[in-house]
């Protein structure tokens, strides 16, 4: 016991420091703010607020423009960075043999699910809009898949697609025999991950994308629906013509976000292994190259051009929004 308390002493020690130069530098913020006329309200606003603008620079500005310095080096974390300049991207583009099936699955899946998922989510959203009994016990289940850890869903949906016990080749046996085939090795046949990893993801249209989109339908005024029928639309027209327009706001804002998750997904991959030709999500290839290589610069160079497919797939999405989102305080 005291051997474990001498060896944590050092480390309270480092944070109680921390924690009261903290204090200090909040209460000569509040003092002097006060002293040169801000409000006392405003001033305690700001001295409290301190303490997250120092972690945020610390901890994620700070890493932020260090991992771009780092795509240009090699560094293997127990030596100093060397300067490399472009080698890093010129071996990712030209001879990383993994590097272009990886990006090639991240895109595929992200191509099939944020479009299926964002049905399958509005399809639920609808369900979950109609008034039914218990309808608050159905909300409640359905957003259980949004606060569940991702790891064990990752583990179930491993062991649902196993070949030999797998519960959806148990009910799909019915279909094998009647045409004489045999059960599908999901994640180990190489034609049959990317299906796989679709299929999976959608378990996600139950979770925040359904309520966020609910939230979008209570906001649409029931006079619009009422209007539509007094003009004798039908319930396909009001779909299309009502929901539709006044619903794009929300829809926008999930296939922005459904873009940047599709193409971040990492747990769901680590977790279940798939066969070499079928090739590697990005986001488990850079953490491969970071932590089980330590090529920490390398990493960081395939890391900075996910986000650039991101951020130019995400740019595309809002030059679009102007064809289709409609918002009803627009004037035109």
């Amino acid at each position: 016991m005291e051997a474990a308390i001498q060896s944590y002493w050092p480390t309270l020690v480092r944070w109680s420091l921390v924690g009261g130069a903290l204090g200090a530098m909040m209460y000569l913020l509040n003092t002097g703010l006060q002293r040169i006329g801000v409000k006392r309200d405003i001033a305690r606003g700001y001295a409290f607020v301190l303490p997250w603008i120092f972690g945020f620079l610390i901890f994620s500005l700070y890493p932020f423009f260090y991992s771009f310095y780092l795509s240009f080096t090699e560094y293997n974390i127990f030596q100093p960075p060397r300067w490399i300049g472009l080698d890093n991207y010129v071996r990712m583009f030209t001879s990383d043999r993994n590097f272009w099936p990886s990006l090639r699955l991240t895109m595929l899946y992200a191509f099939f699910n944020v479009p299926l998922g964002m049905i399958g989510a509005l399809g639920v959203a609808l369900l979950l809009n109609r008034n039914v009994r218990a309808i608050g016990f159905w909300r409640t289940l359905y957003y259980l898949p949004a606060v569940l850890p991702a790891a064990a869903v990752a583990l179930l949906w491993r062991w649902m697609f196993s070949p030999s016990s797998g519960l959806i080749n148990f009910f799909l046996q019915p279909f094998y025999a009647l045409f004489n085939m045999q059960p599908l090795a999901w994640f180990t046949d190489p034609n049959l991950v990317l299906p796989a990893y679709v299929i999976m993801g959608m378990w996600g249209v139950f979770g925040a994308n359904a309520v966020i989109l609910l939230a979008g339908l209570k906001n649409i005024p029931r006079s619009l629906y009422e209007a539509a029928q007094i003009d004798g639309a039908g319930t396909w027209a009001q779909f299309r013509f009502v929901t539709i327009p006044m619903l794009s706001p929300t829809l926008f804002y999930t296939l922005v976000t459904g873009i940047i998750g599709a193409l971040q997904i990492f747990t769901q991959a680590f977790f279940i292994t798939t066969p070499q030709r079928a090739g590697q999500f990005l986001n488990v290839l850079i953490y491969q190259e970071a932590f089980a290589f330590r090529h920490m610069g390398y990493a960081s160079a395939m890391a900075w051009f996910l986000l650039a497919v991101i951020l130019a797939l995400t740019l595309l999405v809002i030059r679009s929004s102007a064809l289709w989102v409609y918002y009803e305080s627009e004037k035109g």
